[in-house]
């Protein structure tokens, strides 16, 4: 019999036992041993942790004679009477008695279960200690990385590990928001909030440890992680059992340091922001300037890069610029100037050649130019010089080329010859146990067919879930999963209501399906809406499109915290 049981037992005998005087002076036809179990049984439950202290018992047990007056001496004994209930202090005087009886009553009941628990230990033997589980140690994930690959591998991890009280997630970023990318060039084009394509990691990760730091050095050998830290006490390390690299990348420049230092990047929000501020910049000189070809020069933007950053930020900058004409009176519509570089002979090479040219063609005829089998050279403040020629412009955009984080060099990974992390086909990394690599900082290749995976969200998104999946299976003991993913197709924007849509078909003959015009455009806000994470920040998109209906696009400059570049 163990403790707990037979103190209820005790309690239940001792108060059927004691509770007979009581309830006869009360003179109530009630059972005296139904309410001295009753009164027993509370005993036991609220004695279960003080059995060696009969000073506590005493205490603890008299204490219950109060509620228990309440119930029975002021409410249920006046009920069961046909008495009416007066509770005035006349009324309550007239109880007192039995509230002092009730208290004596549950003190002397604790001495009594007491002495009769510490009689049962001699007869019994003494209580059975309950013996402690044996911690297990925990497993420690960390995903360096808040983009698509990094968010989606923490989410899926809450979901594959969740019966797995030992693994612990932890995320480590140097921003706190997931930036939706396909979405970057409307901020720039000032049709969205910038904010509202940004999602809090915090508040969408909700097992995950969320740390907001710059990793300084990886420790391969120690299994840590060291973050930059201001802290007088220095860095901040991490440890890990399982490290997964979602660094994604940054902006290329091969050996072009003028156009590193007087280009704008493409690839955060702050960027996108910086942008949008200087094209309205640019239109403000421009309204005040007499000179023809300053004029020129101010209002002649260049983006580098035909892809589909490239071609999508193009399309939303002449959008805007001729959009917002309207509010400057000095300016002739002909004088915006948007042109794209590309080094081969057409735009959109993720895309099929009919679209692509569709897609030039559409944006010719809205006013972008085209520098086709092109390439930078170097950039002046005023001019950029192309290999067929020079450029009046005051305004440079490079998205013509990446490369994984810059961190990874210093590791000894086997990298591929854009610098990116070699995987096997679970997507670890060989020769490291415990660690993971995808998205834009990893070289996937496909387990079916064996060819390289392109760098872009929807894989990433899919190599999170198997990366996800790998871990768990390691924690638990289970067989490795290959990565294979079929591309579902790709969208861009070329311009004001107005995409190309190229997408998969798994039982047609030709593979995919291409379209173009109003009905892609409607396709991508709707299938980029969808995928956009929290219904909060869909509901802002989608007011900012109504609003965009109706009204110009806004021409405020909002505030950057860092200089612009000239």
């Amino acid at each position: 019999m163990t403790g707990s049981i037979r103190t209820g037992v005790l309690g239940m005998l001792a108060g059927a036992a004691a509770g007979a005087p009581l309830v006869l002076s009360l003179g109530h036809p009630f059972s005296s041993a139904a309410l001295g179990m009753a009164i027993g049984i509370a005993y036991a439950v609220s004695t279960r942790r003080t059995q060696q202290s009969y000073v506590d018992n005493l205490m603890a047990a008299g204490a219950l004679g109060v509620p228990m007056w309440g119930l029975i001496s002021v409410i249920a004994l006046p009920l069961f009477s046909d008495q009416r209930l007066e509770w005035s202090a006349e009324q309550m005087r007239a109880h007192f008695p039995a509230l002092v009886g009730w208290v004596l009553y549950g003190a002397l009941l604790g001495l009594f279960t007491q002495a009769l628990s510490d009689l049962a230990k001699h007869v019994f033997g003494p209580e059975a200690v309950s013996v402690a589980p044996v911690p297990q140690q925990r497993k420690r994930i960390v995903i360096l990385g808040g983009g698509f690959a990094g968010m989606k591998t923490a989410e899926c991890l809450e979901q594959e590990v969740h019966t797995n009280s030992t693994a612990m997630i932890t995320m480590i970023s140097e921003t706190n928001a997931l930036l939706f990318t396909p979405m970057l060039a409307e901020v720039a084009g000032s049709t969205l909030e910038p904010s509202h394509i940004s999602t809090p990691l915090r508040s969408s990760l909700r097992r995950t440890e969320f740390i907001r730091g710059r990793v300084n050095a990886i420790d391969l050998e120690s299994r840590k992680v060291v973050l930059a830290s201001d802290s007088p006490t220095g860095q901040l390390v991490v440890p890990y059992d399982h490290l997964v690299l979602a660094l994604g990348s940054v902006s290329n420049y091969p050996g072009m340091a003028n156009i590193e230092k007087l280009a704008f990047n493409f690839k955060s929000l702050l960027d996108a922001i910086r942008i949008r501020n200087h094209v309205i910049e640019m239109f403000e000189r421009a309204d005040r300037e007499p000179d023809p070809s300053q004029r020129a020069s101010l209002l002649s933007f260049v983006i580098a890069g035909g892809g589909f950053a490239g071609v999508e930020l193009a399309g939303a900058l002449n959008d805007f610029a001729r959009g917002i004409l309207a509010d400057y009176p000095n300016l002739n519509p002909n004088e915006p100037n948007i042109v794209l570089v590309h080094s081969r002979d057409r735009i959109l090479p993720e895309l099929s050649e009919s679209l692509a040219r569709y897609a030039q063609k559409k944006m010719e005829a809205r006013g972008v130019k085209f520098r086709l089998n092109a390439r930078l050279s170097d950039v002046q403040p005023g001019v950029v010089v192309v290999s067929d020629g020079e450029i009046r412009a005051q305004t440079l955009v490079w998205t013509a080329g990446t490369a994984p984080n810059p961190l990874l060099k210093s590791q000894p990974f086997e990298r591929d010859k854009r610098g990116a992390v070699k995987v096997d086909l679970t997507l670890a990394v060989p020769g490291h146990p415990g660690v993971w690599a995808l998205g834009d900082c990893a070289a996937v290749n496909d387990a079916k067919t064996g060819k390289p995976c392109p760098p872009t969200a929807q894989f990433a998104i899919r190599e999170a879930a198997t990366v996800a999946r790998n871990i768990a299976a390691q924690l638990g003991g289970w067989s490795l999963k290959n990565f294979h993913f079929d591309s579902l197709g790709a969208l861009c924007v070329v311009g004001h209501q107005t995409a190309c849509a190229e997408l998969r078909v798994p039982f047609a003959r030709s593979k995919s399906v291409r379209f173009s015009g109003l009905l892609a455009w409607l396709m991508w806000r709707g299938i980029y809406l969808s995928k956009l994470p929290g219904m909060e920040r869909k509901i802002r998109v989608l007011m900012d499109w109504m609003i965009e209906l109706f009204f110009p696009r806004d021409i405020v400059q909002t505030i950057d915290l860092q200089q612009e570049k000239p």
